[in-house]
């Protein structure tokens, strides 16, 4: 009986409730998209993602205030999104923020889409950089409406590149939302007739999940939904979890600045002044050295922008006449030629129509005021020169010019005299000392004939 109870109690002490182990708790990162969306932002996301997955994060909240962008930029955005480990909620805020065109397409693709109130997004009609895309008739309660198979048939071969840039926007949109089980009419209309949605309008028509006010609001509706990550299904758990922001790396700013289109184009002007001013002035050094590292850096922002090259050509050929009309003057022939082939270039370098995208105007009307503020200076240089006393010559040029005894010049004698920095023998009818300043009353040959200016 004792060895019983000892059994009975052992068990009782050796079998208590085993208590659940508690979640790992974890974070949620945060990365905020609030410029407009090009090279710069595409490195920031790839980078800052990894880094977020590889310190262990739960989710990626990716917040947004943009008004769009380059597809290229937008594009890599959203592969980074679809081959992520982790969810990513995409998340428009704060309140007055916008997803505007690249930023649609990127909610669109993300496993959560949220917005705060007071917030908008949509107008994803693709721009294209050698013309505007043509906009889609809307829709007129008693108007019939077009066939669709003729709407979308290009009406000649110069629009037809208009129509595949925007017959595959519509296909890549309409496949987001596919993917996430989005408002897919909706999508198409953004694309094609540049629709917009407020906040509330949004989560009505199913093109976002919910509205949520601050990025806590947003994991708390997020929690226990059910979200496709790769192949897999997973259910979020993520209310409450710490937020961590990731901030761009110094090589995303670097990359945010240079590529900035205004900056872009200073850069390239500066390289091309500069090495410009050291072919007139060999050894100066700093033209040269400051103007090689610009044109450098600025030529390779350009080749991450979207640039038109006949107008990166009409602006060398500008600067180029510019300096032809200061080399060899043509009454401002050369030169006016070359100021209306800079901002011409300058206009159409980057005419993307991309918000964020456009060289500043202000710059392109600066910079063309002072290229017109030196060429009227050459042209005032050359007309004063051709007015000037000739400077060469056996006539009479050298007549009134002031000059320097150098040796004592007896009567009727010769001397030495320095005139315009040249030694002249001279002559004179009065003795003069050395030191005297005298004036050139006339020449024969190599003798000048001179006065006292006493």
């Amino acid at each position: 009986m004792l060895m019983l109870g000892l059994g009975v109690a052992g068990l009782g002490v050796a079998a208590p409730p085993t208590p659940p182990t508690p979640p790992t708790q974890g974070f949620v990162a945060r990365l905020t998209i609030d410029a407009p969306i090009g090279p710069a932002t595409a490195e920031y996301y790839h980078d800052a993602s990894k880094r977020a997955i590889t310190d262990g994060a739960r989710a990626i909240v990716l917040q947004m205030d943009t008004p769009g962008g380059l597809s290229e930029a937008m594009r890599a955005i959203i592969a980074d999104i679809l081959a992520s480990p982790i969810p990513v909620l995409g998340y428009v805020a704060p309140g007055g923020a916008r997803a505007a065109s690249a930023g649609t397409y990127i909610l669109y693709a993300c496993h959560i889409a949220a917005m705060a109130p007071a917030t908008h997004l949509g107008a994803a009609t693709p721009v294209s950089l050698g013309g505007s895309t043509p906009m889609p008739t809307p829709d007129v309660p008693g108007r019939p409406k077009p066939d669709k198979e003729k709407a979308e048939k290009p009406d000649s071969g110069g629009d037809a590149e208009a129509h595949k840039v925007l017959n595959d926007a519509v296909a890549y949109i309409r496949s987001l939302a596919q993917l996430r089980h989005r408002n897919v009419d909706w999508a198409e209309s953004a694309v094609r007739g540049a629709a917009t949605l407020t906040a509330s309008e949004a989560a009505d028509k199913q093109v976002i999940d919910f509205v949520a006010t601050d990025v806590q609001a947003l994991l708390a509706q997020a929690d226990g939904r059910t979200v496709k990550v790769g192949e897999t299904m997973q259910t979020l758990h993520l209310k409450g979890l710490p937020v961590r922001d990731y901030a761009p790396g110094w090589r995303t700013r670097f990359l945010s600045v240079i590529t900035n289109p205004t900056i872009a184009y200073v850069l390239l002007l500066v390289g091309i002044y500069g090495l410009v001013l050291e072919a007139f002035h060999p050894g100066a050094m700093l033209p040269g050295i400051v103007g090689g590292i610009s044109l450098l850096v600025g030529a390779y922002a350009l080749q991450l922008l979207p640039v038109n090259y006949a107008g990166l050509a009409l602006m060398v050929l500008g600067i180029g006449m510019v300096i032809g009309e200061a080399i060899m003057p043509t009454v401002g022939v050369l030169g006016i030629g070359g100021v209306v082939a800079f901002v011409l270039g300058s206009v159409m370098l980057m005419n993307t129509g991309v918000p964020g995208y456009t060289v500043n105007l202000g710059v392109i009307i600066g910079l063309a005021t002072v290229a017109a503020g030196v060429l009227l200076v050459i042209l005032w240089a050359v007309m004063r020169s051709r007015r000037g006393r000739p400077v060469i010559g056996d006539d009479g040029e050298m007549l009134g010019l002031p000059g320097e005894v150098l040796t004592a010049i007896p009567v009727d004698g010769e001397g030495w005299v320095m005139v315009r920095g040249e030694r002249w023998r001279a002559s004179a009818k009065l003795a003069l000392s050395a030191g005297a300043r005298v004036c050139v009353v006339s020449r024969q040959g190599l003798i000048l004939w001179v006065e006292s200016k006493a």
